[in-house]
């Protein structure tokens, strides 16, 4: 699947953009569900520099995060989903639940998360290696009612009727 690394080559890809003076944005998620919310926040990421990159969660990870009924897509058919959207370069999957390691090894120039965080809630190791990178932490505005969450109860209130 073209634009699928590993950490190690989106590592090198870092360092061949910051050769050109071009910055790699990066974020991460479980984008188990793709929907508007998404792609606005995707679209958004990648106006913030010259490449993305996404993390996406591995299947175990999101089990964990998430609960035993997730993902309700596999890991390579949610990077495929990703990948086919204009404004993603790169997806590396992981199988932590926090990107802590992703992040450290890859060094982004910029790092995304929605607007439902802030730096103070942002994961502590997770930030720290986002210092410990000299990254820039910029928050996108999420699109109002729209989550793969909330997609999910609908579907199956949905079913209930």
């Amino acid at each position: 699947m073209d634009g699928l690394v590993s950490a190690d080559g989106l590592r090198a890809l870092r360092d061949g953009l910051d050769a050109r003076r071009q910055r790699l944005v990066f974020t991460n998620g479980c984008f188990d569900l793709l929907h508007v919310g998404h792609v606005r926040y995707l679209q958004a990421a990648r106006a913030l520099g010259d490449a993305l990159a996404v993390g996406l969660n591995g299947d175990a990870s999101v089990r964990a995060l998430k609960g035993p009924g997730r993902p309700l897509n596999s890991e390579e058919d949610r990077a495929e989903v990703l990948l086919a959207l204009a404004c993603v370069d790169f997806v590396t999957i992981f199988p932590e639940p926090r990107a802590t390691d992703l992040l450290a090894a890859v060094r982004p120039h910029i790092y995304v998360k929605g607007g439902d965080y802030t730096l103070e809630t942002l994961h502590a190791e997770e930030r720290a290696a986002l210092l410990a990178a000299g990254a820039e932490i910029r928050f996108v505005s999420l699109v109002p009612g729209r989550s793969t969450t909330e997609l999910v109860k609908k579907m199956t209130n949905d079913r209930k009727s």
